[in-house]
């Protein structure tokens, strides 16, 4: 086994921190509580912006482990033995690389740092770019290694001004200094280049070469930023988990940063003989040529029909471009989208089967492979209404790549996307199966560091396997549990039962938004997560409620109600809580119509045409009003709770208690009483209507029809209002007593006035 400088130590520290990360994520999945594992593993991301979840929590003890082997790889140094006797440029590079690693660790320390600290990091790029420009002189051509020059001296030029504009506040400048339609492009330029350059270099070993390549795609897919290598993420506009993700993937960067600077210290190992290049035998061409048409099937079926496109804007993996990635990376998405949308794996595949070198194979069934599941994927995912569709600035963004008028609309305005990429799948897997069938041979033993990189990849997509399962389904709208309105309806509305289980717990979800779930969430989703917080409900464990309190600012005792209808524990406590809300309101009412029995009864002085003695009390919210079908100008008068005017009557009444109502019509005026009233006011109306109610439209009040007999003309409406007292209050109810009789006159008479209450 291969020895370095710093081995022990490094492999002491690596193991160190892992440990304390394992320790962090078993506290985190144990508690609840990730703030520990993501200080450790991201330097941040409180669960404020990305919530636990517990596959969430071992994505970041992975991603630690990960750190720690990044760790030892820059700790241990060069390998142990003689050092080499290099160049004055490559022990400059060396200086160079080591001192940016010290300056990308130091950001990892948790202390503050001022704006322009970044400013030396910056500068120190412009000596890597340079110094490699002269170490790869003799390896590169010159214009290859003017173009990585060039790129490499304005994306430093370009993180300079980005840190000095973010430093100083101006924050309009950033995207003219930093486009985000560039990404890293500028950076990939430079760093490219310098990959070719070590490819062809004996001084460095074809692992660091395929570190950097890592690095280059990572960097494809981040959006840039004003950083050459780093740890963390850059606050970039990414999906924050995606984000997140990213910045702990980073550290591939910074190994093969390191890498770059061990090797160079090294004795240049003795050039190796080429490796021959190892070809498949020959077969059948009617075999191999199947292999080569089947790509072009689904194809031509698509480009009868006028499309040109594989997927288009549809579906998880197209949206994974257009939202979470870099530009660069999305017009790479897009034009790969057009060229298997017409038959392009045709074309490698061709060229697979005539060259036959076991690499190439292996390439072109990775290739064909990754496509298919591509497609699976984005037809596992689509919907028909898609959400972007709704926002015309998204769907400007979404559609600016792909030709004009290349996805039209139905007459249903739905989108005409072609055929459905699950036949381009199945094409694409079939002749990758053929060329397994002709071109395969079993390898021998595999080297330890394969089987290293197949497990790692199996664990790192086991933990992904949660991702993946967060599959779209139906989604019901806050607009679909409401009824529809009258003006919706042809004919008569017909009120809609109220929704009971699942249906009742998603509606209350989308109408009260009492969980912190996108209007876009499927169904599904929100119905997990109620099952997992009635589980909570259910066991009642005051340390569970108090940590989802804490952590993620769930209330669950509190959610009984939105929880009712697919968790027994709380629609008991619900219905629990009616039935004493209903108990209580009935004696509440009971006790309400023991007091207007109590209340004395009128006994009319002359015997009235009709007398009527509501047999409950009533409760307006406002006031009893008295309208006519014209109401005419003029000044109204108010005295005691009485307003009169031109064609109105209206009588205040306490809001807060009861009102026992009596209605009397006489044929003539009946003598005046004043004993046991605190208020007796008498004003005129005009009933044009021959009707004469007395109601209260907020509350539905509506009192029986004054009129005598249904007698047009002018009427005298005399009011007495008086207090009940109740078991020993003063204001118990309200009494209310109303006569109307024909007669002249608008004129407004107190017989009484109300005494001043205290």
């Amino acid at each position: 086994m291969r020895r370095y400088r710093f081995g022990r130590i490094a492999t002491l520290f690596a193991a160190v921190y892992v440990t304390v990360v394992v320790v962090a994520g078993v506290h985190a999945l144990a508690t609840g509580d990730p703030a520990l594992l993501r200080e450790i593993v991201t330097g941040g991301w409180d669960s404020d912006f990305v919530p636990y979840t517990w596959w969430v929590e071992l994505l970041m003890v992975a991603g630690g482990v990960l750190q720690g082997w990044a760790y030892w790889q820059v700790l241990r140094g060069r390998p142990a033995g003689a050092a080499a006797v290099n160049a004055r440029p490559v022990r400059l590079l060396r200086a160079a690389l080591y001192l940016s690693l010290a300056c990308t660790l130091l950001y990892r320390l948790p202390i503050p740092y001022q704006w322009w600290s970044g400013l030396p990091f910056d500068l120190l790029q412009v000596a890597v770019v340079g110094l490699f420009f002269v170490v790869l002189a003799g390896v590169l051509p010159r214009w290859l290694r003017l173009l990585g020059l060039v790129a490499g001296l304005v994306n430093a030029a370009m993180g300079m001004a980005y840190t000095v504009a973010y430093g100083l506040g101006h924050y309009s400048v950033l995207q003219f200094v930093s486009p985000y339609q560039l990404g890293n492009a500028v950076y990939l330029l430079w760093l490219v280049p310098i990959l070719v350059g070590q490819a062809r270099d004996a001084r460095w070993s074809r692992g660091t070469v395929r570190l950097g390549r890592a690095s280059a795609v990572l960097s494809l897919l981040s959006s840039g930023g004003g950083s050459f290598i780093s740890f963390g993420g850059s606050g970039i506009d990414y999906d924050l988990l995606l984000l997140m993700l990213l910045g702990v993937l980073g550290v591939f960067g910074t190994v093969w940063q390191a890498r770059s600077a061990h090797e160079l210290g090294a004795l240049t190992p003795a050039p190796s003989p080429a490796p021959a290049v190892r070809g498949a035998p020959a077969r059948a061409w009617p075999l191999a040529a199947v292999a080569v048409l089947l790509p072009l099937i689904p194809a031509a079926v698509n480009l009868a029909d006028g499309m040109p496109a594989w997927i288009g804007p549809r579906g998880a993996v197209d949206d994974l471009f257009h939202g979470h990635v870099s530009y660069p990376a999305t017009v790479l998405w897009v034009a790969l989208d057009l060229l298997i949308g017409v038959g392009a794996p045709a074309v490698l595949v061709l060229v697979a089967v005539v060259r036959r070198t076991r690499r190439l194979l292996r390439a072109t069934m990775l290739t064909l492979t990754l496509a298919a599941a591509a497609g699976v994927a984005t037809a596992l995912t689509t919907t028909s209404e898609a959400d972007w569709r709704f926002v015309p600035e998204m769907t400007e963004q979404r559609l600016a790549l792909y030709p004009d008028g290349l996805f039209d609309q139905n007459e249903k305005g739905e989108i005409l996307f072609g055929l459905s990429p699950l036949w381009y799948s199945a094409a694409l897997t079939a002749s990758a199966l053929v060329l397994f069938l002709l071109y395969h041979v079993p390898s021998a033993a595999r080297p330890r560091h394969h089987v290293l990189v197949a497990v790692l990849a199996t664990f790192m997509a086991l933990c992904l396997l949660p991702v993946a399962d967060q599959a779209r389904g139906p989604v019901t709208t806050a607009e679909d549990c409401s009824p529809p309105e009258p003006w919706e309806m042809d004919g008569e509305p017909v009120q809609p039962p109220p929704p009971t289980g699942p249906r009742a717990f998603i509606c209350a979800v989308r109408q009260q938004q009492v969980l912190a779930f996108a209007a876009t969430a499927p169904d599904q989703v929100l119905l997990d997560r109620g099952r997992y917080l009635c589980a909570a409900y259910t066991r009642n464990d005051p340390r569970e409620l108090a940590r989802l309190r804490e952590v993620e600012g769930v209330n669950v005792r509190d959610l009984s109600g939105v929880l009712a209808g697919i968790c027994p524990a709380a629609n008991a406590k619900v219905t629990a809580e009616a039935a004493a809300e209903d108990r209580e309101f009935n004696e509440f009412m009971a006790e309400e119509q023991r007091k207007c029995d109590a209340t004395p009864r009128h006994r009319p002085l002359v015997t009235p045409a009709k007398a009527i003695r509501l047999k409950e009390p009533e409760w307006p919210e406002a006031r009893l009003e008295l309208y006519g079908q014209y109401t005419g100008e003029g000044k109204s008068t108010s005295a005691g709770p009485v307003t009169a005017g031109p064609g109105y009557v209206t009588v205040s009444t306490h809001s807060d208690f009861h009102v026992c109502v009596t209605l009397e019509t006489y044929t003539r005026r009946p003598p005046v009483e004043t004993k046991g009233w605190d208020n007796v006011v008498e004003v005129g109306y005009t009933n044009q209507d021959g009707e004469m109610i007395f109601m209260d439209g907020l509350s539905g009040t509506e009192l029986p029809d004054l009129s005598l007999n249904g007698r047009k003309g002018h009427y005298r409406i005399r009011l007495h209002f008086a207090w009940f007292p109740w078991k020993g209050e003063k204001y118990g109810t309200q009494r209310l007593l109303i006569m109307a009789y024909p007669g002249p006159g608008d004129k407004v008479v107190t017989y009484r006035r109300p005494p001043k209450r205290r």
